[in-house]
């Protein structure tokens, strides 16, 4: 499977983005999809998934409410609408996905095959 994010810029506090992952080579839809973050200076964090069987979502606290992931079978590609944007939320963004992984593992980077190239969000004050 290949990903390619995109989406990413510069926006003001408050605003909105849509990051989309297109994927090729593989269908999605028997793959938990995920979307990690990693700022400068910092670890790579868990953003949000979807888990490929029950298609139940998960977030990180401080997204929740404000970001949604979705995928669109049809297009083979996964999104994530993000609202309400703070400054905190600036980072490169990475889509990735995997097709066995464990729903107890579903937050760990360490667990995806697949990883796209990075999407810069920047969010000013």
């Amino acid at each position: 499977v290949q990903l390619q994010a995109s989406g990413g810029g510069l926006v003001q506090a408050g605003g909105s983005l849509r990051l989309s992952c297109a994927a090729s080579g593989r269908t999605l839809t028997t793959y938990t999809v995920a979307w990690f973050r990693q700022a400068p200076g910092k670890e790579r964090e868990f953003v949000a998934a979807k888990f490929r069987r029950a298609g139940t979502e998960y977030y990180v606290d401080s997204v929740k409410g404000r970001f949604t992931i979705s995928r669109d079978s049809a297009k083979n590609t996964v999104y994530l609408q993000m609202s309400s944007l703070k400054p905190e939320d600036t980072a490169v963004y990475y889509c990735a996905a995997d097709a066995n992984l464990i729903l107890g593992n579903i937050r760990q980077s360490k667990h995806y095959d697949y990883w796209g190239q990075g999407t810069l969000v920047t969010v000013s004050s």
